[in-house]
């Protein structure tokens, strides 16, 4: 499942390294043959748009697209437990089934952030990665909508995972309610907020001491709450 790392490295913080690969990166996706023509086309010309980008400008777009607020939040949990204590649980469950892999992440990574998520089941068996994509695409159907909704390039990353996932569902409803969603107002508070969860996981000395769910995506989002 490369196609996943593919996805996962296009969708992190650019970084000179992933300007430097694009050209590398373009080659795996039009060597991948399990992905429709429509979505590799898509992948292909997301990638040619960003070759002769700035570095900067990219970043700073990166930055007011997914860092301005919840609703293009890249935590799959924030969607989905937003600031109760299950979020917190659910991404101790979620570090376990890393870690029981042998996947270590960074003293400062969360392990719902949908680039390191995609990194992991890049690496695992195909059934296996399948199966967990599935189970997050209530969530990144969702964020797919709103990229859609506000004309994101970014947009066509989530159609590609949908359709890995083999999500065959009309995202017309989706679409509709990303129309209809008004202004996020965590925009003013964000960086406090996560900052505040971020220490509060991570410094849980009990957190270790749970036992980690087979399914840990297997969640309804909180798609309702989203809503202004």
């Amino acid at each position: 499942m490369r196609i996943l790392k593919v996805v996962s490295a296009l969708l992190s913080y650019p970084q000179a390294e992933l300007l430097d690969a694009l050209y590398e990166i373009a080659d795996e996706v039009k060597a991948y043959a399990n992905l429709p023509s429509q979505q590799k086309a898509g992948l292909l010309s997301f990638i040619d748009t960003h070759k002769p980008k700035d570095l900067i400008e990219w970043q700073q777009g990166y930055v007011e697209c997914f860092d301005r607020g919840r609703n293009l939040s890249l935590l799959i949990f924030e969607h989905i437990h937003g600031e109760s204590r299950d979020r917190g649980q659910a991404m101790v469950d979620l570090l376990r089934v890393y870690r029981e892999h042998g996947f270590e992440l960074a003293a400062k990574e969360l392990p719902d952030y949908i680039p390191l998520f995609l990194e992991y089941l890049s690496q695992r068996p195909k059934e296996e990665a399948l199966d967990l994509l599935h189970g997050a695409l209530p969530v990144l159907n969702l964020l797919g909508a709103r990229l859609a909704e506000r004309e994101s390039a970014y947009a066509v990353l989530f159609d590609s995972l949908a359709v890995l996932a083999g999500d065959t569902q009309n995202p017309k409803a989706l679409r509709e309610q990303a129309a209809t969603e008004g202004p996020d107002e965590t925009l003013l508070r964000m960086d406090e907020i996560w900052e505040e969860e971020a220490v509060s996981f991570l410094g849980n000395p009990k957190a270790c001491q749970t036992q980690a769910a087979d399914q840990p995506l297997r969640y309804n989002p909180r798609i309702s709450t989203m809503q202004s």
